[in-house]
């Protein structure tokens, strides 16, 4: 049961499910204006980033917990190994996503710019045009920007938490067209790491090596 909730989990993080027949969604509440400084500030961090790993913690919307590590190289690349005894793997490359299940040997793949992540994966992160941003908060030394894709705002948003001082990424939140949100805690970040391709190359042999990445 576990494991289908995180697989389910892992899902919202690499597709936003579209409205079911009959669904509308909710009118949303009205929110204070849009901080264009600070949307600024956070395309511009998120462009100097080309790579970085981070431990995760990934929480699902009925509060199942899984932590692992993170790798993003971009543009274009990401990888999450789940600790044990998970067996998730979630991987981004070539412009698909793919979700394998080690023990079922069991993989799926959707097109990355299906998915609210994908604008990570970008050579250029434009939080403007084919993305809007519909909320800037503060509270507690962090800065929430939330987002939705301009034409498909029915599929889901996605929220940004960054520290502000200085200004890391530190957290991002998935929810889907039905309410559920899924939360990934990232700590211990390093941005000084170099990943080789082959970590997120399918078609590599060594692809699912369990010594792909340091931990």
């Amino acid at each position: 049961m576990k494991r289908r909730i995180l697989l389910g989990a892992a899902a919202a993080l690499a597709a936003t499910p579209a409205l079911g027949q009959g669904q509308r969604p909710a009118a949303p509440a009205a929110r204070p204006p849009v901080d264009a400084a600070a949307v600024a500030r956070v395309e511009a961090y998120l462009n100097g980033i080309r790579a970085f790993r981070a431990r995760f913690l990934q929480v699902a919307h009925n509060g199942a917990t899984a932590q692992g590590t993170a790798l993003v190289s971009r543009p274009g690349r990401m990888r999450f190994d789940y600790d044990p005894p998970e067996p998730l793997l979630l991987v981004a490359s070539g412009g698909q996503v793919l979700m394998y299940d080690r023990e079922l040997r069991s993989p799926t793949t959707v097109p990355a710019g299906s998915t609210p992540l994908g604008l990570l994966l970008q050579s250029e992160i434009r939080l403007s045009g084919d993305v809007t941003v519909t909320a800037t908060e503060r509270s507690g030394g962090f800065l929430r920007v939330s987002l939705h894709r301009t034409a498909s705002s029915a599929e889901g948003r996605l929220t940004m938490v960054f520290q502000e001082n200085p200004l890391e990424l530190r957290q991002w939140a998935v929810l889907d067209a039905q309410g559920r949100e899924t939360r990934v805690t990232l700590y211990e970040t390093d941005t000084s790491v170099r990943p080789e391709n082959r970590l997120f190359d399918f078609n590599d042999p060594r692809f699912l090596e369990a010594e792909g990445i340091a931990r």
